[in-house]
C-alpha cells in the first residue's frame, strides 16, 4: 500500500469520526495491538533506512544513497497525517467515554512517528546527495501535510479536546470555525466533501512511486479499517477507491465471490447502466 493512500485513509476515518466516538463502540485490543505492532515494526524500518543513508554517504556515492533514503522521506512525511488523525480519534474516543485505554497506544506510536520525523528533516537540512529543488519538494511536501492535518483535525477540534495534535492549533481551530459557518451556510457536508476530493487530488502527485513499506502500511490500515463498518465509507460522497476494495478482501470474501459468479452464469443476461 502506497503512503497516498494511507492519506485518503486519513481523510475517510476523519468523516465517520464523530459517528465512531459517540457510538461508544470499545475499540478490539487485538485491533489496537496490531496498529501498535506494525506501527512499531515501520519505525524501525525507517530507522535502520535513515541510519544506513549516514552510513553510505560515506562509503558509496552520496547521490545513491539520497535515492535509496528519499521514498523512505516520504513515507515518513505523508503517513503522519494518518498517525496523528488516528491519535486524534482515539483520544477523543477516551475523552467521550471517561476511559483511558486507547490513547497511550496510539500516542506512543505518534511519538515514535515524531523522532522519525525529526530524523527525516535532519537528513532534508544537512544531508548531501541531492539538489536544492528536490529538496524544495520534500519541503513543500511537509507544509502540505502539515496543513492538510490541521484542516482534517478541525472537524474533531469542533467536538474533542484534540487540538494539541495539530501542527498548528491555532490553524486547526480556525479550520474548525470554517466548517461550522460552511455547516450552517451550506448544505450538509457539502464543503466537508469537496475538501476531501482536494485532498486526494493533491496527493496524486508530488510522491514518488516507490512504496518501501508497503506491507506494514497494509496492516495499519488493516487495523485502523477494522473499527469502521464496511457499508459506511460511501457516505462521504466519494468513490470507492482500488485501496478499499483491496482493504476487504479477505478468503470468506473470495469464497463468496466466486459463488456469486457462479450464481450469475445461472441468470440470463441483464441490460447494464452506466453511471457516472
Amino acid at each position: 500500500m502506497h503512503v497516498r493512500e494511507l492519506v485518503e485513509l486519513a481523510a475517510v476515518v476523519t468523516s465517520h469520526a464523530p459517528t465512531f466516538v459517540c457510538r461508544g463502540i470499545t475499540p478490539g485490543e487485538s485491533r489496537l495491538d496490531e496498529y501498535w505492532l506494525a506501527s512499531r515494526c515501520r519505525l524501525e524500518r525507517w530507522g535502520l533506512a535513515l541510519r544506513a543513508y549516514h552510513t553510505n554517504i560515506h562509503a558509496t556515492k552520496a547521490t545513491a544513497a539520497w535515492q535509496a533514503v528519499r521514498p523512505i522521506i516520504e513515507e515518513v512525511l505523508a503517513s503522519e497525517l494518518l498517525t496523528r488523525v488516528w491519535t486524534a480519534v482515539m483520544t477523543a474516543h477516551d475523552q467521550q467515554h471517561g476511559t483511558s485505554e486507547c490513547e497511550p497506544i496510539v500516542r506512543s506510536v505518534l511519538i515514535g512517528h515524531r523522532e522519525a520525523r525529526n530524523r527525516a528533516m535532519n537528513i532534508m537540512v544537512y544531508g548531501r546527495g541531492f539538489s536544492v529543488e528536490e529538496g524544495v519538494v520534500l519541503n513543500r511536501l511537509r507544509r502540505r501535510v502539515e496543513r492538510w492535518t490541521d484542516m482534517l483535525l478541525g472537524r474533531l477540534i469542533q467536538r474533542y479536546d484534540v487540538d494539541s495534535l495539530a501542527f498548528d492549533p491555532q490553524r486547526a481551530r480556525e479550520f474548525a470555525a470554517d466548517l461550522r459557518f460552511e455547516q450552517k451556510h451550506f448544505p450538509r457536508d457539502h464543503a466537508w466533501n469537496l475538501a476531501l476530493a482536494s485532498l486526494r487530488a493533491t496527493f496524486q502527485t508530488g510522491l514518488s512511486d516507490v512504496a518501501p513499506n508497503a506491507d506494514l502500511n497494509q496492516r495499519i490500515a488493516n487495523s485502523i479499517w477494522a473499527f469502521f463498518p464496511e457499508e459506511g465509507f460511501d457516505s462521504i460522497g466519494l468513490p470507492k477507491s482500488s485501496w478499499m476494495l483491496r482493504l476487504d478482501g479477505t478468503a470468506q470474501d473470495m469464497e463468496g465471490l466466486i459463488n456469486d459468479l457462479w450464481a450469475v452464469d445461472d441468470q440470463p443476461p441483464v441490460p447494464i447502466s452506466v453511471r457516472r
